[in-house]
């Protein structure tokens, strides 16, 4: 499959692409067919010279059936030689990395919890709809239930363990006057 898209070449931290007409199977800054323009992102995006791009060479190979990356897309957007494509919905950009983690996690309770009450709705009845409401609330006071009996599991495993303990001191107090008996 043809692809228009970018190939790097600058140096270190002055790059500068190229925009070429390439295989999809060859590599990035490899062969390539035909170049048609170029990029320079270093350059402020009112002057002209940022992007130059042959527009029939473009127009001629999309007709061949070459089909453009997302970046050069949006480059060739901004020259208007083709719509500009939607901007992709990414909330979680947004948010630092340490911070995604969290909010990861809060969004799959919130999951967990609407799916119940999700399935349980008729789309035909409102009124059915606004029972459901209440029913949303009701998990929600179940959970402290549920949290309750793990508290006392603590207690009863409490118990066995000092059970355990006792019975090792009371073998230590059996064997420790039969010592003293033997030293006398």
């Amino acid at each position: 499959m043809l692809r228009i898209r970018l190939s790097m070449g600058g140096v270190r931290k002055r790059p500068i692409y190229k925009i070429v007409i390439a295989d999809s199977r060859y590599p990035r800054d490899g062969k390539f067919i035909e170049k048609i323009g170029s990029y320079n992102p270093l350059l402020p995006k009112d002057k002209k010279e940022r992007i130059k791009v042959e527009a029939e060479r473009v127009k001629y190979w999309m007709s061949k059936g070459a089909q453009p990356t997302m970046r050069v897309s949006r480059l060739l957007g901004e020259v208007q030689l083709m719509p500009m494509p939607k901007p992709g919905n990414n909330p979680q950009k947004a948010i630092p990395k340490k911070d995604r983690k969290k909010a990861e996690g809060d969004k799959k309770e919130e999951t967990k919890k609407d799916a119940p009450a999700a399935e349980g709705k008729k789309p035909d009845q409102k009124a059915d709809a606004k029972k459901d409401e209440p029913k949303k609330e009701e998990p929600k006071k179940e959970e402290p239930k549920k949290e309750e009996p793990k508290k006392e599991q603590p207690k009863a495993e409490a118990k066995k363990e000092e059970s355990k303990k006792e019975e090792p001191k009371a073998e230590a107090k059996k064997e420790e006057p039969k010592k003293e008996e033997k030293k006398a």
